[in-house]
């Protein structure tokens, strides 16, 4: 592998880059790439605000009235009854209290080590903990206790597995549209206007959110009936028509874009959860709530979400699990815990990644144009990459040059810019490892049903599939419907080159050895790249 700087002269790099002013596919819906014209970008901060910038309010209907006790926020979650993987506390020795606390699926030690409060150099155990990569399951960590008593945590009663919020094995198998017929609400008969897609039914939309954010549909049908009735029965009020979450921001008009900010919401708590970036939720008059650092990543999802949405008092009632929306996601799809158990854990042991290669050819110049930024929404996991050809022509055009299969797979999707390959090739993307390519050109692009090999092209970069004013390819990583981080538990390693994350959202290295690429959306020399004949 080579570096090539003389063509910079000669050859220009697009700046891969989105526009959130300009209608996408969806109208006004972000898409995962860097606002042009700003060599340093940064997404949304993972700091916890009550409500986004544009909020002009939170309007809500009533809730059902409680038929339980919500447990107090005033109660430590040190004596609240643990559903599974009890976290245990030792009597105070001559260094300090120690915590007892079983590892549950998809934890690593410095997500761990955050929510505790503690480094990772501090947590031990009597099996030999991975220096990288997820621990095993129920493998014991003695922790020191650093419990701040003085503060308010939340409950540690997990609420839903982390299978039912993103699109997992257990969802694999729903049928989004008959659910919604069936249920025969305001939903089933519900059309919306989307920029170039036109008019689309309610289901289409659901499930065409759910595909690309990797989100359970579930879990947004039973959000947007417990919050306005529109699956099951009519909405409330002429507000709740427009507004149907009630997040009243005129952005965020109509189901679709009130969906696309709810997934924003959820995707900040769930993998905020998996990777330790959040620790704290805050309502919207202000006040916070430690989380308690037992909970799974699906009970922080949904805790985040309806924290931005709702009161103190009002969040405790919806988080009660007799009286609350655990209560009636149950009413509306049965057991989740039953499907949790018969899916099975998302991240077996020992997971690695499968061979990947870097995706295009040799000998052809590119630019690693972004570092880990979000998978798809503006808040979602740093899970992917972007890489842009070299062009003597700027803006937006369709690449002569091509983009390759990363590894072998069969194609489940390709469409308005997108091709997903699935390495299992069962035809499911829920469904162990697959592949997103983002702005793939519709001219050469591979069929959908197409089994590739590793190498073979899959098509041509653009800017089609998202507002970009930039030609270049975005990559990102899922197993069993999860987002896989880029810089985290699984390395992404690519014809030998490791992903690492930066300080901020598109920042980052490749690195191979001494050499080392960085990351630049204007392709200058420092981010050039060319694969070897040999990779």
């Amino acid at each position: 592998m080579k570096r090539a700087t003389a063509l910079l002269i000669l050859t220009t790099f697009i700046l891969s880059s989105c526009n959130e002013n300009t209608s996408s596919l969806w109208g006004q819906y972000e898409t995962p790439t860097p606002i042009g014209g700003n060599p340093v970008l940064v997404l949304p901060s993972t700091e916890i605000t009550p409500t986004e910038i544009f909020s002009t309010g939170v309007t809500t209907i009533p809730l059902p009235a409680a038929t339980a006790t919500p447990t107090s926020l005033s109660s430590s979650f040190v004596t609240q009854p643990a559903t599974s993987t009890p976290t245990e506390f030792l009597t105070p020795t001559l260094s300090g209290a120690t915590v007892l606390y079983y590892a549950q699926n998809g934890d690593w030690l410095p997500a761990v080590a955050r929510r505790f409060k503690v480094d990772v150099t501090e947590i031990t155990s009597p099996k030999i903990l991975p220096k990288s990569g997820f621990l095993d399951t129920g493998t014991l960590l003695i922790i020191p206790d650093r419990v701040d008593r003085s503060v308010q945590y939340t409950q540690n009663l997990q609420l839903i597995p982390d299978s039912e919020v993103v699109f997992s094995t257990s969802a694999v198998d729903f049928d989004i549209a008959g659910y919604i017929k069936d249920a025969g609400g305001y939903l089933s008969t519900y059309r919306e206007y989307l920029g170039s897609t036109g008019w689309m039914t309610g289901a289409a939309e659901v499930e065409r959110i759910s595909y690309e954010n990797s989100i359970n549909p579930r879990l947004l049908l039973a959000i947007l009936d417990f919050e306005a009735r529109w699956v099951r029965g009519e909405p409330v009020d002429e507000f709740h028509r427009t507004y149907p979450l009630g997040y009243e921001n005129f952005r965020n008009k109509g189901m679709f874009l009130q969906l696309a900010w709810a997934i924003n919401q959820l995707s900040t708590g769930y993998y905020g959860w998996r990777s330790g970036a959040i620790t704290e939720i805050t309502f919207p008059d202000g006040t916070t709530s430690q989380i308690d650092p037992s909970l799974n990543a699906g009970t922080v999802a949904i805790m985040y979400y309806f924290s931005q949405l709702h009161s103190q008092n009002e969040w405790l009632r919806i988080m009660d699990q007799t009286s609350g929306f655990p209560s009636y996601y149950a009413n509306m799809f049965g057991d989740p815990w039953s499907r949790a158990d018969a899916a099975g854990a998302i991240f077996p042991p020992g997971l690695t990644q499968p061979e990947m290669i870097l995706p295009f050819e040799s000998n052809t110049d590119w630019a690693f144009t972004g570092g880990p930024h979000s998978a798809w929404e503006s808040h979602g996991p740093l899970a992917a990459v972007d890489f842009a050809p070299s062009t003597a022509k700027s803006g937006c055009s369709v690449s002569d040059k091509w983009i390759l299969a990363m590894a072998s797979g069969l194609v489940v999707r390709s469409g308005n810019g997108i091709v997903v390959l699935d390495l299992d090739g069962d035809g499911h993307e829920q469904t162990g490892w697959s592949i997103l390519y983002l702005h793939v050109a519709n001219r050469g692009r591979v069929a959908l049903g197409e089994w590739v090999e590793q190498n073979e092209r899959i098509g041509h970069p653009s800017c089609e599939g998202g507002v970009s004013t930039g030609t270049h390819t975005h990559i990102a990583r899922k197993y069993n419907g999860e987002w896989v981080i880029a810089d985290g538990p699984i390395p992404w390693v690519m014809s030998g080159w490791a992903v690492i994350a930066g300080d901020q959202p598109y920042l980052g290295r490749l690195v191979k050895g001494n050499q080392v690429v960085t990351a630049d959306v204007y392709g200058q020399a420092k981010s050039l790249i060319v694969r070897d004949d040999d990779d």
